[in-house]
């Protein structure tokens, strides 16, 4: 499956670098917020802020890069037919 990547900026405590995600109908199935250096846990990672449809619940799991939160992302959406 197809994902478009938007950049943009996320209101949270340290002003964080993210991420809207599409599928390929358009639709947003993800936001990704790149945490701060200041992060106690993962500093530098991407972490799903919010996932919507088969993303949604309760993990919000963290990734190394943007490739693998794709991977991560494909995964489950691909799963959800």
């Amino acid at each position: 499956m197809t994902l478009t990547f938007q950049s943009v900026r996320v209101a949270t405590e340290y002003d964080e670098e993210g991420m809207l995600v599409f599928n390929g109908n358009r639709r947003l199935v993800a936001v990704l917020t790149r945490l701060s250096e200041q992060n106690e846990i993962a500093p530098g990672q991407w972490f799903l802020e919010a996932g919507f449809g088969r993303l949604g619940g309760i993990s919000h799991p963290t990734f190394a890069n943007l490739e693998t939160a794709q991977v991560w992302i494909n995964q489950r959406l691909v799963h959800q037919n």
